[in-house]
C-alpha cells in the first residue's frame, strides 16, 4: 500500500503524521498554509474553504470549493487541493506573486476589512469563477436579478460564507467584476485534464484508522467484519462531531469515491441516483428533469456543504429535520441498501423507524436512492427557517400532486421537523385525493395537515407554530397553483 499522500498547491506532501481524525483545515495550517482559517468548525462560515480538483460535469475537471473544516485529510489521500495562497501565481525572483483576478478584484473594491474571511471569499470566489458553464449575460443584471451578475456569476457560490465586515455589498461587486480566465491560466487549463484517481487507503496512527476500498464488494465485506465503523461521504455530519463533541472512531470507512455509488440513471421507470454524489452533482446532472429536487437543493445548507453533502448521508443519519427526506418522500422514493450477501430496496415512507433509526442494519449501507417515473406535475418544498438561506429548518413541506380536470387524482405530503422521524402525511393525502382542487378543499386539509406529526417546542419554533405553518403551507401552494394557471 503506497504511502497516504496529498497534492497541495502543486506540491505532494505525506499526510503522515498526522491523526487518522485530522481536518485539511489542522494539515494545512500545520504546515504553514495558515490563509486557511477557523472559524465556526462546523462548515457554517467558510473561512476554511479550498479548491479540490473532482470529476466534472461540463468537463473532465471541476475545481470545487470544499469545508476544510471538516474533511479528514486521509478523505484526500491522493486527491489534489488549492488554498489561497496556491491561486496567486509566483513572480520573477524577488518579486512578490501576481494577483489571482478574484484576489485582484476582491482587493481593489474593497472586499476584505479585517481579513479573517477573505481567503474563503476567494476559494469559494474562485470555484465559480472556474465553473465552466457560467456564461456572461449580454445584458446587466441589476435588480432583476439580484442573485447573478452580468458575468454569470452565481451568488450561491458564496453563500456559505460569512463576513463580519463589509456588509457583503464589496465582496458582491468583486463576484460580479471578475470576467472569464485566461487561455494560459493554469487552473483553467487543468480542468481539460481528468481529475486525480480514487485510491485505496488504509491510514493508520495509534488504534485508529481511515480506509477505503477500491470496490463495493471490499467495502461492504470490510462493513461485515467492522460493523462499528463510521461510514463517510462528505463528512459534512461526521466532521462536526469530531470538531464539536469532539467524537472519535477507532474506524471510519469511505464510501464517497466508489464508483457503484457514483452512477446517476435514468430509465424508463425510475430515476437511479447514486448515494455518493453530491448534491451538487446531483443537481447540475439532472439540470431541472426533477423539479421538486430543483426546488430544494438551492434550500439545502450552502454551496459550500452541497459540494460535500450526499442523499446517501443525509437519510444515513436518520435526522428529523434533514431536508432531503421530505421530497424523496413525497416523490415515494426508495432506498437500495446493500450489504455481503446482496441488496435490497425499501420504500422510503417504510425506512425511518425512530428518532435517527432505521431498518437499516449493521454492516449494511445505502447504495442508491430511486425516484419513480412519472413524476407528478404540481409540486412544491416550503422550508420554514429563520434565515432564507443555509439553515436548519423547523418544518419542512414537500408536495407532489397530480390533478386533472380540476380533480386532485393522487398527492403526496411529506413533512420534516414534526415529529421524531420525517414522515409521509397520509390523512391529508386522503383529504385531498378525489377532490376538486378549490379553495374549500385546500382550506378543509389542511386543518387536517395541522394535526399531522407529533409537533414539539425547542429553540427553533415552538409546536403551535409548527402545526400553524403545516397548514399555512397547503394554503400557499393552492394560492401558487391557482396564479400559475390564471397566468
Amino acid at each position: 500500500m503506497v504511502a497516504a499522500r496529498i497534492t497541495v498547491n502543486g506540491k505532494e506532501a505525506p499526510i503522515s503524521p498526522a491523526a487518522p481524525h485530522t481536518t485539511v483545515l489542522d494539515f494545512l495550517r500545520e504546515r504553514g498554509l495558515t490563509g486557511t482559517k477557523e472559524g465556526c468548525a462546523e462548515g457554517e462560515c467558510g473561512a476554511c474553504s479550498v479548491l479540490v480538483a473532482r470529476p466534472g460535469v461540463n468537463k473532465p475537471t471541476d475545481w470545487v470549493a470544499v469545508n476544510a473544516c471538516l474533511v479528514p485529510v486521509a478523505a484526500l489521500d491522493g486527491q489534489e487541493i488549492i488554498t489561497s495562497e496556491g491561486l496567486a501565481t509566483a513572480g520573477e525572483p524577488g518579486t512578490p506573486p501576481a494577483l489571482h483576478p478574484v484576489q485582484e478584484e476582491m482587493a481593489v473594491r474593497g472586499g476584505s476589512q479585517c481579513g479573517y474571511c477573505t481567503p474563503g471569499f476567494v476559494c469559494s470566489m474562485a470555484a465559480e469563477y472556474y465553473r465552466p458553464d457560467r456564461c456572461p449575460h449580454a445584458d446587466a443584471v441589476d435588480s432583476a436579478d439580484a442573485e447573478h451578475g452580468p458575468n454569470g456569476f452565481d451568488l450561491h457560490a458564496l453563500s456559505g460564507n460569512l463576513c463580519r465586515c463589509t456588509g457583503y455589498r464589496p465582496i458582491r461587486d468583486a463576484a460580479f467584476a471578475v470576467g472569464t480566465p485566461a487561455d494560459e491560466d493554469p487552473l483553467a487549463q487543468r480542468r481539460e485534464q481528468a481529475p486525480p484517481a480514487p485510491v485505496a487507503t488504509e491510514y493508520a496512527q495509534d488504534d485508529s484508522a481511515f480506509l477505503r476500498k477500491s470496490t463495493l464488494a471490499e467495502t461492504l465485506q470490510l462493513l461485515r467484519e467492522r460493523p462499528d465503523a463510521v461510514v463517510v461521504a462528505g463528512s459534512t455530519d461526521w466532521g462536526v462531531e469530531v470538531n464539536i463533541r469532539s467524537r472519535r472512531a477507532d474506524c471510519v470507512v469511505a464510501v464517497d469515491r466508489l464508483p457503484e455509488l457514483r452512477e446517476l440513471r435514468v430509465g424508463s421507470d425510475h430515476i437511479e441516483i447514486g448515494a455518493a454524489l453530491t448534491l451538487t452533482e446531483i443537481e447540475r446532472r439532472l439540470d431541472g428533469a426533477v423539479p421538486l429536487l430543483a426546488e430544494l437543493f438551492p434550500q439545502f445548507a450552502s454551496r459550500l456543504i452541497r459540494n460535500g453533502a450526499t442523499l446517501g448521508g443525509n437519510l444515513g443519519t436518520g435526522s428529523p429535520i434533514g431536508d432531503s427526506p421530505p421530497v424523496l418522500l413525497a416523490l415515494e422514493a426508495s432506498v437500495v441498501l446493500a450489504d455481503a450477501d446482496g441488496e435490497r430496496e425499501v420504500p422510503l415512507a417504510d425506512y425511518f423507524t425512530g428518532y435517527r433509526q432505521s431498518v437499516r442494519r449493521p454492516g449494511e449501507l445505502i447504495r442508491a436512492v430511486h425516484v419513480p417515473l412519472p413524476l407528478s406535475p404540481v409540486v412544491a418544498f416550503h422550508k420554514i427557517a429563520k434565515r432564507r438561506f443555509d439553515d436548519i429548518s423547523s418544518v419542512a413541506v414537500a408536495f407532489a400532486l397530480d390533478i386533472e380536470d380540476g380533480i386532485v387524482r393522487k398527492a403526496r405530503i411529506g413533512l420534516g421537523g414534526v415529529a421524531a422521524t420525517p414522515i409521509r402525511s397520509r390523512a391529508t393525502e386522503a383529504a385531498l385525493e378525489g377532490e376538486p382542487w378549490t379553495a374549500e378543499t385546500a382550506e378543509a386539509a389542511a386543518r387536517v395537515l395541522r394535526g399531522e406529526g407529533t409537533p414539539m417546542n425547542d429553540h427553533r419554533a415552538s409546536a403551535v407554530y409548527r402545526s400553524a405553518m403545516l397548514g399555512q403551507s397547503l394554503l400557499k401552494l393552492y394560492a401558487q397553483t391557482t396564479e400559475a394557471v390564471s397566468s
